[in-house]
């Protein structure tokens, strides 16, 4: 079993910037991946980043390509997500992701790829 805990979350004006940290306990050994997904009400979860923690690349949804960065420290077990030029549609309770096992050169970007979740953090953008 996994266990994530997301911090980092708060509010920032538009424009501002965020870092969202996410640290895993317990059987991390056979994690493969870690993602970030966020949630606005009454919205299904969608994909943001995910982060391949065999060869270190990257993959970032659209929307927010060029303005958020993933990063690891595998010694900590911890994924980051940097946040800049936030804007209000980034408004949401953002969750963390680990997915055991999978491609080498896959990146995964569906909720039900994945294996554990942490509880989710607010992220507030005030115009």
């Amino acid at each position: 079993q996994v266990q994530l805990v997301e911090s980092g979350g708060g509010l920032v004006q538009a424009g501002g910037s965020l870092r969202l940290s996410c640290a895993a306990s317990g059987r991390t050994e056979s994690n493969y991946a870690m993602g970030w997904f966020r949630q606005e009400p009454g919205k299904e979860r969608v994909f943001v980043a995910t982060i391949n923690w065999n060869n270190g690349g990257t993959y970032y949804a659209t929307s927010v390509k060029g303005r958020f960065t993933i990063s690891g420290d595998n010694a900590k077990n911890t994924v980051y997500l940097e946040m800049n030029s936030l804007k209000p549609e980034d408004t949401a309770v953002y969750y963390c992701a680990a997915k055991d096992g999978g491609g080498y050169y896959v990146y995964y970007t569906k909720t039900l790829e994945y294996d554990y979740w942490g509880q989710g953090t607010q992220v507030t953008v005030s115009s």
